[in-house]
């Protein structure tokens, strides 16, 4: 229930704002009023727009991020370095790397890290699918951009090992990013110069 809230609709309307991630009751009563406020032109636009995003986005058949397409438009692109796959954890990570524009190539979206605690191994992620790219022989780096956690580095390691039988270079971002920090969090200049200052992964090994 809301406080001083007379309508089981916008009621409704304000359980499905309040179930979205960071948005409090509050804040959803808020839009739920706006929207109210709005013409029914726009309304059924943003309706619309909900529906044709659920039924009609993809996942990119080459990295797995989210695409309108069977390729996304990273991929598709003829300006992107083909041989430069940027390994991430998820779609958000892809988001904010790309708003440093920092790195030029293209991505590998895993889906998520390795982490037994939740049940959750390597043949879970989208792993498979990247020593699949590595063994066509058009890869020259493969650069590690996972959150800088336990489950992060074991992921890491884990890819690492698979790829260490091919003749590429296995980068990992430079430790400008704090460990414990998620990618999607880390702000654009630390970010950005993380990706430029990178490192062979193999010496974080050493260390």
């Amino acid at each position: 229930m809301v406080d001083g809230v007379s309508s089981k609709l916008i009621e409704r309307v304000v359980d499905h704002f309040a179930a979205l991630p960071g948005i409090g009751r509050k804040t959803a009563l808020r839009f739920a009023l706006h929207l109210l406020n709005k013409e029914k032109s726009d309304i059924q636009a943003f309706a619309d727009a909900l529906v044709q995003m659920r039924e009609t986005i993809q996942y990119c058949e080459s990295c797995h991020n989210i695409s309108d397409q069977k390729l996304c438009s990273i991929c598709s692109s003829t300006s992107r370095k083909k041989e430069l796959i940027c390994v991430v954890q998820d779609i958000r990570d892809v988001i904010a790397i790309e708003n440093t524009h920092s790195h030029p190539g293209i991505y590998h979206v895993l889906g998520g890290v390795i982490s037994p605690m939740d049940g959750v191994g390597p043949n879970d992620l989208n792993i498979a699918s990247l020593i699949a790219k590595v063994q066509t022989g058009e890869i020259d780096e493969v650069i590690f951009a996972l959150p800088v956690t336990m489950e992060g580095d074991t992921t890491n390691f884990y890819i690492y090992r698979q790829l260490e039988k091919f003749n590429i270079t296995v980068t990992t971002l430079a430790r400008g990013v704090s460990v414990g920090e998620e990618i999607e969090y880390t702000d654009q200049l630390t970010l950005g110069k993380s990706i430029q200052n990178r490192t062979l992964f193999s010496q974080t090994l050493k260390s």
